[in-house]
């Protein structure tokens, strides 16, 4: 299903992206915010940094990545066929069906598998459920390197902080109903 989601910035800006009908996607108000707030420092793009877009919904975190950075490698994940299918259509629509890896699985049961291997990862679990992030970042505390970044988005409303000793807390900003929280493993 067609929506107002886009493609904000890089090679496909402005290009309308398919939205699963159960998805709530982020923003594009709040994406602009999040992809400033990661570009003034939070973040350095260089080839072949590997991108998990965990819960993955439309894809729309790892397709804006794939626009703006040359390079870059996404994963994408959800358990959701209709999301899969979704993702599917918006890679095919942009060109980038052969570049990006995507996988029906359960993010939390992928963490052994592709937790190791990432450079950043966004999660951005059902606002409902913020003990599924909390569990997500416990899980991928135990594989991931030094130095990866998680941006978590939350309900800012209903807004949980890892009571987790191996993340430092980078950034932590609000921009409507969306909460980023950006941590770097120690």
């Amino acid at each position: 299903m067609e929506s107002n989601l886009q493609i904000i910035s890089g090679r496909f800006r402005g290009r309308k992206l398919f939205l699963p009908p159960d998805a709530r996607p982020t923003q594009n108000r709040a994406r602009i915010a999040l992809f400033n707030m990661m570009e003034s420092g939070v973040f350095q793009a260089r080839p072949n940094l590997i991108i998990w877009d965990a819960f993955a919904g439309s894809g729309a975190f790892g397709l804006e990545c794939l626009s703006r950075y040359q390079g870059v490698q996404v994963l994408f994940t959800d358990n959701s066929p209709t999301s899969l299918q979704t993702i599917r259509s918006n890679l095919s629509l942009l060109g980038l069906g052969a570049i990006a890896r995507i996988r029906k699985t359960d993010a939390m049961m992928a963490i052994p598998t592709y937790g190791g291997m990432v450079d950043l990862v966004f999660l951005d679990p059902p606002y409902a459920h913020p003990e599924m992030g909390l569990g997500f970042l416990k899980g991928l505390a135990r594989v991931a390197k030094r130095g990866m970044i998680v941006i978590w988005e939350q309900d800012a409303q209903n807004a949980v902080a890892p009571n987790e000793k191996k993340w430092n807390i980078v950034r932590d900003k609000t921009y409507g109903r969306a909460r980023f929280l950006i941590l770097q493993k120690k």
